[in-house]
């Protein structure tokens, strides 16, 4: 697998990756809710309700005042309230009745003192932090995958090396075997070779366990299914890459931490706006109309709404939203300043390792030319097996380094890139790399 389909494959399949992204669909779906914030609102309400309602009476004026009231009367009528059987001393009225009834209710605000306009800018803020964990999240994932496949590819690369010194000794013992048998050399010298050998079996065991728990790690961080063989190369670029301005810049106008910093001060400036619209008066219109077939009740008007005094110090909370703000601004101007140093500092890494690079050949050549002579030696009696394997170890340590250097420039690129928000562009810094670690 090369190194842009296991990215690819990591980005599909990544949970954590996954996670950050509902967090981003969730932060736009509540920025979506309060699009309308401050718009009508129109609700619709019924009840069914039943009562009964008992109301007592007290007759006693009523009755004292009778004999008063029939004295005035003609005699005739007089005489027929008096002879009218005494009222009682009180009487229930009693009323019951089940019904329902519904009505519709409008209300359209007319001016919100900006709250509504505050709670949008909120949850843009919010989105927008969402959105700089996700990419934070994706670069540091992106800078994982980096480590985990070409440190796979460096460990398979010193197995094989010390596999192959490993093979080559191997050849050497037996020779050397045979050299003692036919009395050429002396038995500490076979000794020696015997050792060397088994030195040489330890090391290519623990290279080759080493290597395989770096595939395991490669193979679990792109989440394949089987198991991961790298096949994108170390690589170097023997030009270094554009001066240190060009990744600082790129680090201000894209690294997701400053961004995250520039969306917290944004919330912390809208929950500002917030708690000055509240000291605001609110205007709104409503209405009210019964649903009912005929003569229906209704009701409409304007309202207005202004808090004079309220148990929560306003003025205080503006003076904490205001603190909230500064201290955001504070934040940027240090994370900014944290950034750039960072860059630089992988900047120079990269430099370092690049140099590094190019500086060990002339150790490689020196290797290769003490092995061909050891070689050469041997044959001619000049040199002892020990010699030869001597320098077939340190040939394959010294290419070994060498690798490693390339292993270390490519991990500082990764940090470069990461530290100044451009981890996408590290595919393109790979295809450009004039030097394969093949």
């Amino acid at each position: 697998m090369d190194f842009g389909t296991a990215l690819q494959h990591m980005a599909a399949s990544s949970d954590r990756l996954a996670a950050s992204r509902q967090a981003v669909d969730s932060a736009a779906w509540q920025r979506r809710a309060v699009e309308s914030l401050g718009g009508l609102s129109v609700s619709l309400t019924g009840a069914a309700y039943a009562y009964n309602v008992n109301l007592d009476v007290d007759l006693n004026p009523l009755s004292q005042a009778l004999p008063g009231i029939a004295s005035q009367l003609p005699p005739q009528l007089g005489g027929m309230v008096a002879q009218l059987p005494h009222l009682p001393a009180s009487y229930t009225l009693n009323r019951h009745k089940t019904d329902v009834t519904a009505s519709v209710n409008a209300v359209y605000p007319l001016y919100m003192g900006g709250i509504d306009n505050a709670a949008r800018g909120l949850a843009d803020a919010r989105t927008r932090e969402a959105q700089a964990d996700n990419a934070r999240v994706s670069d540091e994932l992106a800078s994982l995958l980096v480590q985990r496949y070409f440190g796979a590819q460096l460990a398979d690369r010193a197995a094989v090396l010390r596999e192959t010194a490993l093979q080559s000794i191997e050849k050497h013992d037996a020779a050397a075997q045979k050299m003692l048998d036919a009395g050429v050399i002396a038995k500490v010298e076979r000794l020696q070779a015997r050792s060397a050998l088994e030195d040489a079996r330890k090391n290519a065991r623990k290279a080759r366990d080493d290597a395989d728990l770096a595939t395991t790690a490669l193979t679990r961080t792109a989440r394949a299914e089987e198991r991961v063989q790298p096949t994108s190369p170390l690589f170097v670029n023997s030009q270094p890459v554009q001066p240190l301005d060009y990744f600082i810049d790129a680090a201000l106008a894209h690294h997701p931490g400053l961004e995250k910093v520039a969306a917290k001060k944004a919330q912390a400036s809208q929950l500002h706006a917030a708690d000055e619209a509240l000291r605001r008066p609110q205007v709104y219109a409503f209405g009210q109309r019964q649903i009912k077939s005929g003569n229906a009740d209704w009701v409409a008007g304007i309202a207005v709404r202004w808090t004079l005094w309220d148990s929560i110090d306003r003025k205080a909370l503006a003076a904490s939203s205001q603190a909230q703000v500064e201290q955001a601004e504070r934040t940027g101007a240090q994370a900014r300043s944290d950034i750039a140093l960072l860059v630089e500092k992988n900047w120079l890494a990269l430099e370092q390792a690049r140099r590094q690079y190019f500086a060990q050949q002339a150790g490689v050549d020196l290797s290769a030319e003490v092995l061909r002579l050891r070689e050469a030696g041997l044959r001619e009696g000049t040199s002892t097996t020990l010699d030869l394997i001597d320098a077939q170890l340190n040939n394959a340590k010294v290419q070994t380094e060498r690798a490693q250097a390339a292993h270390d420039y490519v991990l500082a690129l990764a940090a470069l890139l990461e530290s100044s928000g451009l981890s996408d562009e590290f595919a393109n810094y790979m295809a450009q790399a004039d030097v394969k670690v093949d």
